[in-house]
C-alpha cells in the first residue's frame, strides 16, 4: 500500500468511512500520489481544536458549514462530535437552520450590495428571521455561525454586518478569526470528502 493510500485510509477512518470509499477527487489525488493529502489531514485535524472555541462550538459551526455545503459525510461526523460534546438536538437543529437562513440572506443582501440601488434597500426583504431574535445557542454564538456561513458564501455585506455585531457583543477577534478559519478548512475538506 502506498503512503498516499495510507493517508487516505487514515482520513476515511477518522470520518467513519470505509477504506474503499472514494470520491472522484480522492481518486485523482491518489493516482497522482499527491502530497496535498498530508496537508489536508493536518488541516482537518487543526479544525478540531481551538484556544477560543469549545469542542461543542466547533462542532456546531462545522455542522452549519457542512449543511451549507451539502456534505453528508461531514454533517454526520460533526453531528456525532456535537452530541459527544453535549450539544442538544435543539442546538444541532439551530446550526442546521442557520445554514438555510443565511443562504437566503447571503443571496438577497449580496444582490442589494452588488446593485447598489437605493430602491432595493427601500423594498422590504420579506424574509422571516425569527430564529435570529432569540436563538437557542445564544445571540453571540448564532452570530458566529452566521459569520461562518456568510464567509463561505462570499457575502461581503453579511460578513461585515455579522463581524460588527460580534465586536459589539464583546467577541474577541481571535474567536471570530478561528470561526472563519474553521469554516474555510471544512469547505476545503469537503472538496475532497463528499
Amino acid at each position: 500500500m502506498s503512503e498516499t493510500t495510507e493517508v487516505i485510509n487514515e482520513l476515511l477512518t477518522g470520518f467513519g468511512l470505509n477504506d474503499s470509499y472514494r470520491t472522484s477527487s480522492l481518486e485523482l489525488l491518489e493516482a497522482g500520489e499527491s502530497r496535498y493529502l498530508r496537508d489536508l489531514k493536518v488541516n482537518f485535524n487543526s479544525i478540531l481544536t481551538s484556544e477560543h472555541l469549545s469542542a461543542k462550538e466547533i462542532a456546531l459551526i462545522a455542522i452549519s458549514v457542512s449543511v451549507n455545503n451539502h456534505n453528508k459525510p461531514l454533517i454526520a461526523y460533526f453531528t456525532q462530535m456535537a452530541q459527544q460534546n453535549e450539544a442538544t438536538a435543539e442546538e444541532i437543529a439551530e446550526a442546521t437552520a442557520c445554514a438555510s437562513l443565511l443562504s437566503s440572506n447571503n443571496i438577497f443582501y449580496r444582490f442589494r450590495h452588488f446593485t447598489q440601488k437605493e430602491k432595493y434597500s427601500q423594498i422590504p426583504a420579506r424574509i422571516r428571521m425569527q430564529i435570529m431574535v432569540k436563538p437557542v445557542t445564544g445571540k453571540e454564538f448564532f452570530e458566529l455561525m452566521s459569520l461562518a456561513v456568510s464567509a463561505v458564501n462570499g457575502c461581503e455585506m453579511c460578513v461585515n454586518a455579522h463581524e460588527d455585531s460580534l465586536i459589539k457583543l464583546g467577541t474577541t477577534e481571535e474567536r471570530i478569526f478561528d470561526t472563519v478559519r474553521i469554516a474555510s478548512l471544512i469547505t476545503a475538506t469537503g472538496k475532497i470528502i463528499f
